[in-house]
């Protein structure tokens, strides 16, 4: 399966344009239905500002929704789920909260404001790629290592925690692409005296 790219995680950010307050808040959702309990959730919460505006975009079925919840057409939901689509974001629910201040954006201001809301969003989220990993450790004695993280970061790997007994046991994810080169070279910088284990493989954001 190709690989693709999701939030890392939930954020909330807010600016103040011209009085009106808008905040932003960006989900991970696997599917239309949590997108739309997330929409629904925010609605609630924010029941007393003037709108509620959102897009979702889910990689299943490439579903894609949005809505300027009462703003002109155009200025919100569209240019949120744009944000989105040039970044290539997947599995992503974002609602952008205005509590209008008494002053009039225009439509350029509008599509600006939303656009700059989402954007804010998914930066404080930070994006993780979803791909086939995978699961590896190494045994070593510990003069090996700080030579065994290095090679896991010239694979592009994700080290994981560390165990330390009469050996160091270091696990990793490792992408599926780099696995074979890892594993040579953790037998050659010790000499054949360790081998990588290989302990499965998964698909998931890292």
């Amino acid at each position: 399966m190709a690989e693709y790219y999701v939030p890392a995680q939930n954020s909330e950010t807010e600016f103040t344009e011209k009085r009106s307050r808008f905040i932003g808040h960006l989900w991970r959702v696997e599917s239309e239905e949590e997108a739309r309990e997330k929409i629904a959730q925010t609605k609630a919460k924010y029941y007393d500002a003037r709108h509620n505006c959102w897009c979702y975009l889910i990689r299943e079925g490439g579903i894609t929704r949005y809505s300027d919840d009462g703003e002109p057409q155009g200025t919100a939901g569209q240019p949120m789920l744009e944000v989105f689509r040039r970044e290539g974001v997947e599995n992503v629910c974002c609602v952008v909260t205005r509590y209008f201040g008494g002053v009039l954006l225009g439509t350029g201001g509008l599509l600006r404001a939303y656009t700059r809301s989402a954007k804010d969003a998914l930066e404080a989220a930070g994006v993780a790629v979803v791909r086939q990993w995978v699961q590896t450790a190494v045994e070593c004695p510990y003069n090996f290592l700080e030579r065994v993280k290095g090679e896991i970061a010239a694979a592009q790997g994700i080290l994981g925690e560390i165990a330390y007994g009469v050996q160091v046991r270091i696990p990793a994810l490792l992408p599926v692409e780099h696995w074979e080169a890892y594993a040579a070279r953790i037998t050659e910088l010790t000499g054949g005296k360790v081998a990588a284990e290989h302990l499965g493989e998964t698909f998931q954001a890292a």
